[in-house]
């Protein structure tokens, strides 16, 4: 037995031996290709280098390129990330975008391979760039996370693009006439710290800014309704310096505010209606509905203005809820008012009744009917009352005194309760269910063909 193990062993030996020397070339040759594979990035690698290492060699990033020969013209690029919060109260916004930067440089030209040169931010300090900077921004950040968010990249021909990520709160100035149907245009405002006209100028390209999508912008009460970029010259005593400008045109959703504030001041003008159908009798009913009306006018008018500056001026929704709150006021006021006429009126019906008793010296007709001969006595004698009549004077013939005003001197010998309309007290509250809801409606109809056409 250990004999024939010792046969097979020398007869498979050649063969183990050609099949291990098969695979270690078979293993050479896959490591010769792969060296050769990275040779070639190495190579490019070694060229970058030299390529940077020449051109910065007697570079000089404190001095903009062409200087003293002509202006450095830069092309500018935004792409919006994303617009919003809007904040009322502080009067800003926040935006986040990616902002690019592109001009020449003819001392950073190099012949190579390579067209161009994509590097990191270390070397954004090692070459010029523009200081431009944003004149309304309040706050501005730039991103970190994970490295810096700035790209440089470098042509072969001088070209030089410069991007980064910022976040920026800048100032937008509203003017909150129209509140809460108010439209508003939030600028972006942005040119060099310290070179004029002269030495940078700052050009829009055809299609120099792009929008993401809205769906992902935080403008709650806004909606986005276009944007335009603008640039002009401004002139100071330190020079002209170019100022470019992005304006971002906003119009405020009034959904939230119709909820909040119009509906409810609405319903309780016209709960404030109600007291006209109950009975003037009926005092703590009237009066109770009448003083909680107005206490919820005074609420919502405080609510009204919680989220607002305090701006000195009238806002549409300040319009409004003043004109609510004089109304439920003016119900309250007309239930005020026909009781204290009813009031005053109910003595003199009772002096009038006694005035019309017959006098202590006058002789009294027993209690059984007398029948004259020429009319009928009825005894006692009826009493007219007659609550809608006021007392006063008659009036002359050929005047309508009892219909109109009564202010002219020849309307009446003597006085005639001047400057007061003859109505019926006990139809005031007729009239006023007619009186309010027509008013109120013509205020609505004005009001919001003003706001919203005009």
């Amino acid at each position: 037995m250990p004999g024939t193990v010792l046969l097979l062993c020398l007869a498979l030996g050649p063969v183990l031996r050609a099949r291990c020397e098969s695979t270690e070339e078979y293993d050479y040759d896959y490591l010769s290709i792969n060296k050769t594979w990275v040779l070639t990035p190495k190579a490019q690698e070694t060229d970058a280098t030299q390529i940077l290492n020449s051109l910065l060699k007697n570079y000089d990033n404190k001095l903009r390129p062409d200087i003293g020969i002509k202006p450095t013209f830069i092309d500018v690029d935004i792409y919006v990330n994303s617009i919003g919060p809007v904040s009322v109260i502080q009067m800003e916004y926040t935006i986040d975008i990616f902002f690019a930067q592109t001009w020449y440089d003819r001392r950073l030209r190099f012949n190579s391979t390579l067209k161009a040169l994509t590097l990191n931010t270390n070397m954004v300090s090692r070459i010029w760039i523009p200081d431009t900077f944003f004149r309304n921004s309040k706050r501005a950040d730039s991103h970190w996370i994970t490295t810096p968010n700035q790209l440089l990249r470098i042509w072969n021909d001088g070209k030089v693009l410069y991007t980064l990520r910022l976040t920026i709160e800048a100032e937008c100035l509203l003017q909150l006439q129209n509140f809460p149907m108010d439209t508003h245009s939030c600028p972006l405002v942005f040119s060099s710290y310290g070179y004029p006209r002269e030495e940078i100028v700052y050009r829009w390209r055809r299609y120099s800014i792009e929008v993401s999508d809205q769906r992902t912008w935080r403008l709650y009460q806004f909606d986005f309704t276009g944007l335009r970029n603008t640039s002009e010259v401004l002139r100071t005593g330190a020079g002209e310096y170019m100022v470019m400008t992005v304006s971002f045109d906003l119009s405020r959703r009034m959904g939230y505010f119709a909820i909040q504030t119009y509906i409810p001041c609405i319903l309780t003008v016209v709960l404030s209606w109600v007291s006209f159908w109950i009975k003037r009798d009926s005092t703590p009913a009237r009066t109770s509905l009448g003083i909680t009306t107005v206490l919820t006018m005074t609420t919502l008018s405080t609510i009204s203005r919680k989220h607002l500056p305090r701006v000195s001026y009238i806002t549409a929704m300040d319009l409004f809820v003043s004109v609510c709150f004089i109304f439920v006021f003016a119900a309250l006021m007309e239930y005020a008012t026909l009781n204290y006429l009813v009031g005053n009126k109910k003595p003199l019906e009772h002096n009038n009744r006694k005035a019309r008793l017959p006098p202590a010296g006058a002789q009294v007709m027993p209690s059984f009917t007398t029948i004259n001969i020429n009319n009928i006595m009825h005894w006692p004698p009826e009493i007219e009352e007659d609550e809608d009549e006021d007392p006063g004077s008659p009036c002359l013939e050929g005047k309508e005194c009892e219909r109109f005003f009564c202010c002219i001197e020849d309307c009446q010998t003597g006085m005639w309760r001047e400057g007061r309309v003859r109505i019926h007290i006990s139809r005031l509250d007729s009239y006023s269910r007619v009186f309010f809801p027509t008013a109120f409606l013509l205020f609505n109809i004005v009001y919001w063909i003003a706001y919203l056409y005009l």
